[in-house]
């Protein structure tokens, strides 16, 4: 096996590309948006986890670039008093440290790294059909082009056409909360960079850090009714804004300035997930990333998860002899983790679970993690570094991912 093609250019896509691109295999992106995407998306955190996976890429240099250091976490009561104050990850290591990056920013210098390595890329090819062959997949597009290549790598997000393809009727489901993004360089907030603040108030979970240059990333994760599809389509910002300072100002924090202070870039979604078990894989076609196991953002493990798919994809299909054994393992190294991780954002978004009152994440008790350095290791063998190779595939999922 040789060509794999991957459909979606962002971030689980690209990375995914660098990832197999790495491994030696022939591969090409076909990405629906027609540009870069630079200007989509609100911010995000890449914990330490993601940030080991974005070195084994070799993509330190270009992620680090963007964005900034996050070395601890501040933790907030519903009057505005510390809770906590504890280190983020591996903050020790200037290459694993969390960071805080806006989503459109990272997608293009990924993009523009699959590109300086050869990796071709295709924007303004929406995928309209799949089908599956015994020796070759075909993959067909809205312009009336057609690719065929050994795999095809689903990486096309929350309403992914692939996974539609591979189990018809698997739709993401709200997951309780409406989240809310917005930036501002006048919020009268007296706060140091290179941490994060998280707000536990009584009528929302709020957080927000500062750059560098002064300016305030925030958001605010709203339990009740999802935002109507319509609202979504055709926003109001200053309507939101004003809602949600409302909403804030029951609590004695910083949140509701922050919001105030806001420009009408403010943006929102509904938090949503796909269910856990939920086909990733069907011959030769496999979904990663949102696609496979799209999480609420409570844990902010999204961008993170689908940097480690990345990696684990190219070195099982680098190491395992054939192509049904690699997704096999695969999907046995994967699915318990992001599984986990669904379901603990899930109870966080309904209001199920507690958030520790320190502020650590469960990040602790997540399947995989005693083990993820091993398995994220570019030198080391998969078939070594899963254990009893031929034991995990037998106790992991099928191809119809029961």
């Amino acid at each position: 096996m040789t060509r794999i093609l991957v459909i979606g250019g962002g971030i689980a896509g690209t990375a995914t590309a660098l990832a197999l691109h790495k491994a030696g295999f022939e591969v090409t992106v076909h990405e629906a948006h027609p540009d870069t995407a630079g200007d989509i998306g609100a911010f995000l955190t890449l914990a330490s986890n993601g940030m080991r996976a974005v070195a084994q890429l070799d993509a330190s240099d270009v992620v680090t670039g963007i964005g900034y250091p996050l070395h601890s976490m501040r933790v907030l009561d519903g009057q505005g008093a510390e809770m906590a104050h504890v280190p983020l990850g591996e903050a020790d290591d200037a290459l694993l440290r969390y960071r805080c990056l806006r989503r459109g920013e990272l997608n293009a210098v990924l993009q523009a790294e699959a590109i300086r390595r050869g990796i071709g890329l295709s924007h303004g090819s929406r995928l309209v059909s799949v089908e599956d062959g015994s020796d070759q997949v075909t993959a067909r597009f809205a312009d009336g082009s057609v690719a065929t290549a050994d795999l095809l790598v689903g990486a096309d997000g929350l309403n992914s056409t692939v996974r539609r393809a591979i189990a018809p009727g698997a739709e993401p489901v709200y997951a309780g909360q409406s989240v809310f993004y917005g930036y501002t360089r006048s919020a009268s907030v007296a706060e140091e960079t290179g941490h994060i603040t998280m707000v536990r108030g009584s009528t929302a979970a709020f957080g927000y850090a500062v750059s560098p240059d002064g300016e305030t990333y925030w958001f605010a994760r709203v339990a009740g009714e999802a935002i109507p599809v319509e609202e979504l389509a055709h926003p109001s910002p200053s309507r939101w804004r004003e809602r949600l300072v409302e909403l804030l100002s029951k609590d004695a924090t910083p949140a509701a300035s922050i919001v105030a202070a806001s420009t009408d870039s403010l943006m929102a979604t509904n938090a949503t997930e796909i269910p856990p078990g939920t086909p990733w894989r069907s011959g030769r076609r496999l979904i990663v990333g949102d696609a496979a196991h799209a999480a609420s953002p409570a844990t902010g493990q999204g961008a993170s998860m689908a940097l480690e798919d990345a990696v684990i994809l190219a070195k099982s299909l680098r190491d395992m002899p054939d192509l049904d054994s690699a997704l096999a393992l695969y999907e046995a190294c994967r699915r318990p983790r992001v599984e986990y991780n669904i379901t603990v954002s899930g109870e966080l978004s309904r209001g199920t679970r507690n958030p520790s009152s320190t502020g650590r994440a469960p990040s602790a008790q997540r399947p995989g993690d005693d083990t993820l350095a091993a398995l994220l290791d570019w030198d080391l063998d998969m078939r070594t570094v899963a254990g009893d190779t031929d034991q995990v595939l037998s106790d992991g999922p099928g191809a119809d991912g029961r």
